[in-house]
């Protein structure tokens, strides 16, 4: 039986590292909640046929978490691979992406790779980057929406951080230097009418064609089910009956990208690249559920519900809790990952570039935290990809280490068994007090390597209001 299993071992090893480079697709949606794929078995309204077969015929990641609950910091995390706290950037309204910190299409372009992305990009200058605003632009009027000179956004921009092709935008207006239909053009703002997810698909969709011929690395960057809701008669009829039109909007949506991811899988067979082509499918964080899930107006202009759902997990967008990170993730490579494969440890999305890297035959670099998922996911090596995941996020830290996990909220400690179905509705903190203190000293620890000090930081947002709904003291 040894044997048997050795003679394997050295299959896979010798399959994987003599394959072609794969194509990499990593499809990141925008505050969509764990629930809300069909394969997650958490709701039943939703319809992801698309998305449920690349966890069928991948490997369906059920602790797959990412690095912030909010978008800014989330998207820097995956793209730098790296723990976004390390350069400051640990929250919206501070900073854009620095741009001293490699991100993975740079990378993959030194292996040859040919880079694209479309859809949100948030991690260039904007308005609510006010420190980057306070030192760059120190004569800007205070108190009023700052708008950014075109001259300092650009270095900051897609076309100048590794992207070869772009489309970039959440919606409407895109920063684009290529055509839906394939033909390059100078780098310039166009106007784009129509649906933003399909859009945003037939961009995907264009670079693959265009590219198919070469290793490629695309990004995905589908703004939805994020606000402004939005939707056509197509997606919103497919999901009838009494509902809160929030809820319905936010399907409609999500059926939309389905249709996409399905157009992209379709589009690589015919092109015979779907076998060697690696699909990343992650959320930037969980739904905000704004506590109540108030159905409000679909022409409600300020932060509200968008109608995705966190279940079965406590929590929402904003907050160190599982509905706040743990998010849809699946990975899909026929090739070589198994088909129907549930992972249960804890992998986060800081692995996409580690694993990336590796495959592309580069090699890691020491300022990167994540990991090479593939031998774990193929039986290669045992174990957890993860001996801790470390999280910190306005005056909240975390840490997961096995099947238990350290939440700090202000003077607030908890500790759960995130594994079990109680999850975050059962404080441990008593039953195992010894074991949260040593992982409360190593959470600390870990917060010492970052560029701010420390876990004890003031308390921001709705933090208070969030915690003393979801986590009432007893």
């Amino acid at each position: 039986m040894k044997n048997q299993f050795f003679f394997i071992y050295i299959f896979l090893s010798f399959t994987i590292y003599s394959q072609k480079r794969p194509n990499f697709i990593v499809i990141f949606t925008d505050d969509h909640g764990f629930a809300d794929i069909g394969a997650n078995g958490s709701v039943t309204d939703v319809k992801t046929p698309n998305i449920d077969l690349l966890a069928a015929n991948g490997v369906r990641m059920t602790s797959g978490y990412i690095t912030a609950p909010q978008c800014i910091p989330s998207r820097a995390g995956l793209l730098t691979g790296r723990y976004q706290q390390k350069f400051g950037l640990d929250q919206n309204g501070t900073i854009p992406l620095p741009l001293e910190e490699v991100l993975i299409p740079q990378r993959l372009k030194e292996a040859g790779y040919v880079t694209g992305m479309t859809g949100k990009w948030h991690l260039d200058p904007n308005h609510g980057a006010k420190d980057w605003i306070k030192e760059n632009m120190p004569n800007a009027p205070k108190n009023k929406r700052v708008r950014i000179p075109q001259k300092l956004r650009l270095p900051y921009a897609t076309s100048s951080r590794g992207f070869d092709d772009v489309f970039e935008g959440p919606m409407n207006r895109y920063w684009s230097n290529y055509t839906l239909d394939g033909k390059k053009t100078k780098p310039k703002y166009i106007n784009e009418k129509g649906f933003r997810l399909e859009i945003q698909t037939k961009a995907a969709l264009s670079f693959i064609k265009q590219n198919s011929g070469k290793p490629f690395f695309f990004y995905l960057s589908y703004f939805a089910p994020h606000v402004p809701l939005e939707a056509t008669k197509k997606y919103l009829d497919r999901f009838p009956g009494e509902m809160p039109e929030r809820r319905r909007h936010a399907l409609a949506m999500l059926a939309a990208i389905d249709d996409g991811v399905g157009e992209i899988k379709q589009t690589l067979k015919d092109l015979k690249i779907a076998k060697n082509t690696l699909i990343f499918f992650i959320s930037d964080n969980g739904a905000p559920l704004k506590i109540y899930k108030e159905d409000k107006p679909i022409s409600f202009k300020g932060g509200a519900w968008d109608g995705s759902l966190n279940t079965p997990f406590v929590g929402e967008k904003g907050m160190l809790s599982e509905g706040g990170i743990r998010v849809p993730f699946i990975m899909n490579w026929p090739a070589i990952l198994p088909k129907g494969k549930v992972y249960d440890k804890p992998v986060i999305s800081r692995d996409v570039a580690a694993t990336a890297i590796a495959l592309a035959g580069l090699k890691k670099s020491k300022n990167l935290d994540g990991v090479n998922l593939i031998p774990f996911l193929t039986d290669q090596k045992k174990g957890e990809p993860h001996k801790s995941l470390f999280w910190r996020f306005w005056s909240q830290s975390a840490i997961r280490e096995g099947n238990y996990k350290y939440l700090k909220f202000g003077q607030r400690e908890f500790l759960f068994d995130v594994t079990t179905k109680e999850h975050e509705s059962k404080n441990l903190l008593k039953v195992h007090p010894r074991l949260a203190k040593n992982m409360k000293k190593r959470l600390i620890k870990w917060s010492y390597t970052l560029q701010k000090k420390g876990i004890d930081l003031k308390t921001a947002g709705n933090e208070k209001k969030w915690f003393d709904y979801y986590f009432p003291k007893k």
